[in-house]
């Protein structure tokens, strides 16, 4: 049995969620993938999956298997990457993950200056809002917003997240400004929507913090769709800087109780981690000098204080 193939063919199958599927991608006949899994499978005396007319899935013993075959094939693949580009050399394929909206307003105008001055790197761009699995999806660097979880990922902080309340001039002339962090609950609040149980805004200024219970027209799980209706003049919202910075620079924006700095947590909840937007990749991956050159662009790009706070109160 060649083990090489077998595990080629067993991870192969699993990412591409079926035989059929797997050997398309790798323009090869099914009946090979079939037979280097059955092999491994009898190498091993055990089933790592399960077969049904529909659909192929892990079982137990193949839960544990696959990410140390995984992780099998993504070392010899750096290995090999790293032979064959060299030390230190900037070429090839990276590929990058980016939330929507952040991409679109903060990444994507930037990119076209990175390839201009890397012309040897071709970045593959997945851009959503679901964090991958950096392994599994073949992700060199993700950019992820927010406090992180505790992981074996590499993290470096490219700037601050700071959420602030805001709302449009013609609401406040129209419903008077809050004061204090309670005035927000006898106003339209424009909400972000869980799935997982109620939240409420906390504020927090100098260590203090006050949770407030907010209500208004508006829920949704989309921070571009609550921006624009802010904009429209429906309520008070509570945004990251880098979505609302330039509507508050051009004055279509103004912020409120601007000396507190927001979030949206459960009453009673610690306040969150380092609450930054982050380039994480693998272990594996620091070395790469296509990584390094990347996160240090943004970083550089982005600057300190990042440039959409620069008008900001505070």
């Amino acid at each position: 049995m060649d083990m090489f193939a077998a595990l080629q063919a067993f991870v192969a199958v699993v990412d591409e969620g079926g035989f059929a599927p797997a050997a398309r991608r790798a323009g090869q006949a099914t009946s090979s993938f079939t037979r280097h899994v059955d092999a491994l499978e009898a190498a091993l005396g055990t089933r790592l999956l399960t077969r049904t007319t529909r659909q192929v899935s892990l079982t137990e013993a193949g839960e544990a298997y696959y990410p140390r075959a995984r992780a099998i094939l993504d070392t010899l693949a750096e290995a090999n990457r790293t032979v064959r580009e060299g030390p230190g050399a900037a070429r090839g394929l990276l590929r990058v993950s980016l939330p929507v909206s952040f991409a679109r307003l903060h990444v994507t105008p930037i990119l076209p200056a990175f390839m201009a001055a890397h012309p040897d790197i071709t970045l593959d761009v997945v851009v959503t809002d679901t964090p991958l699995d950096l392994a599994t999806q073949r992700i060199d660097v993700a950019v992820r917003l927010g406090a992180l979880d505790s992981s074996s990922l590499v993290a470096r902080r490219l700037a601050p997240q700071r959420r602030l309340v805001c709302a449009s001039p013609a609401y406040l002339a129209a419903h008077g400004t809050p004061q204090v962090p309670q005035d927000l609950a006898d106003h339209a609040c424009l909400t972000f929507a869980f799935a997982d149980g109620e939240r409420r805004w906390r504020l927090t200024r100098d260590g203090q913090h006050e949770w407030v219970r907010v209500a208004g027209p508006l829920r949704t799980n989309h921070a571009d769709t609550i921006r624009e209706t802010a904009l429209a003049g429906a309520g008070l919202a509570l945004l990251p800087t880098w979505l609302v910075g330039e509507d508050v620079a051009q004055g279509r924006l103004r912020p409120v109780l601007a000396e507190w700095h927001g979030d949206i947590a459960r009453p009673g909840a610690p306040p969150p981690g380092d609450p930054g937007i982050h380039a994480l990749y693998l272990p594996d991956r620091r070395g790469m000098a296509k990584v390094r050159l990347l996160v240090d662009f943004l970083a550089e790009s982005f600057g300190t204080p990042p440039y959409w706070e620069r008008c900001l109160p505070g």
